[in-house]
């Protein structure tokens, strides 16, 4: 454990977490003074911040290699937590502009400082090292997120949605803090690399560390949305905004798979080692079999799009966490690998959604029939986000699934990677039915045609060439993934 002593350097790691403070600041400060008709700019700030913060993290926050646990211990500056906070700014940053033109969002101040708030949680869950850290980063992250859920406040779905989720994500981080209480109990530690350590040398009994872990995949299942714990999901997505959705779906769940590696893989390392038949290991892979095949068998018979997307989210989480039960570096870095691509694919997804929203006042997939006549960028944009969440050559999707599978491979996870190649053909047949209606269905009578903002223009382009781009040009990212996830071994 490299506990290093506190020097005025270290603050320089913190510096995108301090222009992200300041940034709320700013947005709240220019939402009491300008008039309602430029109060639409304030999305455009907020982005424009965090794509800054993003430019502050590449030139002062990147970890020199030696891993050091700062701030007492509390925060670990390693490339995992780099890469994860990197993710986490870039889907605000686009989550930004994308609500910029929703209705009952777009010119709210507290919405976007809520949601930089969530992201300054979820950089903090990235990189802590200590379990009050941790805790105390999950929740500024989970208050964000259902204040948000729950927005739109004369939306009865809203705010079911609010309600469900806060309900359910207190239920869940109470147990998990129970686990984490254990652990403390019989290590006397919060540290998670010491707790890693008292693990490893057998002081703490091997019946508490099952049961320990069985608590936090508790709380960490209910923010990837893995099966059991999946169950407010569809309701969830279906009834918050659009936008919010949209950041559910990728930034919560990457802080979730964040939480995950460095809890399992770092801390709960010296459990699998000692004792694989009895270690989290199995359980998970039999989550991760359950998670892909529910959740794409349920997205199956949905007529909805934000809810067949929510399924979808279900069965992607299954996918990446492929990556984590086959606990080498190669498999840590697919699953991180996974995370990158998935993240710019949901994101276009939902942009298209919010926009085809905006004008039919729908979100059923029958009414998406003829969107290529009525705007085929926007259907362009869908076909690239849709063929890659389905795993279609040479989109990101395809590289992420591919690299996931090769790493449960050469964990001989046969039967796993059998079970993923099966979901993925499942997968992809309900995003062609979709595709059908948008570009083969006739659209109805007198529909119009849907207009692009400038914001939604610079989003989806983003997206859809980083969707390419990741997919064709997949060495330097995955490299990048394979040294983030070398920290952890």
């Amino acid at each position: 454990m490299n506990l290093v002593d506190f020097q005025s350097a270290h603050l320089l790691v913190l510096a995108p977490e301090f222009l992200l403070v300041i940034l709320a600041a700013v947005v709240m400060g220019l939402d009491v003074s300008l008039p309602e008709s430029r109060r639409r700019q304030l999305g455009l700030v907020a982005a424009v911040g965090m794509f800054a913060a993003m430019a502050l993290a590449l030139i002062f926050s990147i970890p020199n290699g030696d891993n050091a646990l700062l701030f007492g211990g509390m925060i670990r500056n390693d490339l995992l937590s780099f890469v994860f906070r990197m993710i986490f700014m870039f889907a605000g940053a686009i989550t930004s502009l994308i609500s910029m033109d929703v209705e009952g969002l777009g010119r709210r101040g507290e919405y976007y400082a809520l949601l930089i708030a969530s992201v300054i949680g979820m950089n903090f869950m990235a990189a802590s090292a200590d379990l009050v850290m941790l805790y105390l980063a999950l929740e500024t992250t989970s208050i964000g997120l259902y204040v948000l859920a729950g927005f739109l406040r004369d939306n009865d779905k809203s705010a079911e949605a609010g309600l469900k989720y806060f309900l359910f994500g207190a239920f869940t981080a109470t147990v998990m803090l129970y686990g984490f209480s254990l652990l403390f109990g019989y290590t006397g530690q919060t540290n998670l690399y010491a707790i890693a350590a008292a693990i490893q040398n057998g002081s703490v009994p091997p019946f508490i560390t099952v049961v320990a872990s069985v608590l936090i995949i508790v709380g960490v299942g209910f923010k990837v949305a893995i099966v059991p714990f999946h169950f407010w999901t569809p309701d969830v997505y279906e009834g918050a905004p659009t936008p919010v959705t949209a950041f559910l779906s990728v930034a919560s769940k990457s802080a979730g798979f964040a939480v995950l590696l460095r809890v399992f893989v770092a801390g709960f390392q010296g459990m699998a080692l000692r004792m694989p038949g009895a270690s989290w290991l199995p359980m998970l892979m039999a989550i991760s079999a359950v998670t892909m095949t529910l959740g794409n068998l349920l997205a199956l018979k949905q007529n909805n799009i934000k809810r067949m997307l929510a399924y979808s989210s279900i069965a992607h989480a299954g996918y990446a966490l492929m990556g984590v039960v086959a606990f080498s570096q190669e498999g840590v870095a697919a699953a991180l690998f996974y995370l990158i691509g998935y993240v710019v694919t949901n994101l276009a997804a939902f942009a298209v959604v919010i926009l085809f929203a905006r004008v039919s006042g729908s979100d059923e997939i029958a009414d998406y029939a003829g969107l290529s006549r009525r705007s085929p960028p926007l259907a362009l944009a869908m076909l690239v986000a849709f063929l890659s969440l389905g795993g279609m050559p040479p989109l990101a999707g395809f590289i992420n699934k591919f690299f996931v599978f090769a790493a449960a491979m050469r964990s001989d996870l046969t039967w796993l990677v059998v079970v993923g190649v099966l979901n993925s053909i499942v997968g992809l047949y309900y995003y062609l039915i979709v595709l059908k209606w948008v570009w083969v269905k006739p659209a109805p009578e007198g529909a119009s045609p849907i207009p692009v903002s400038r914001p939604y223009v610079f989003a989806l382009s983003l997206l859809c060439f980083a969707i390419i781009f990741v997919g064709v040009v997949a060495a330097p990212w995955l490299d990048w993934a394979a040294q983030a996830a070398a920290s952890l071994f």
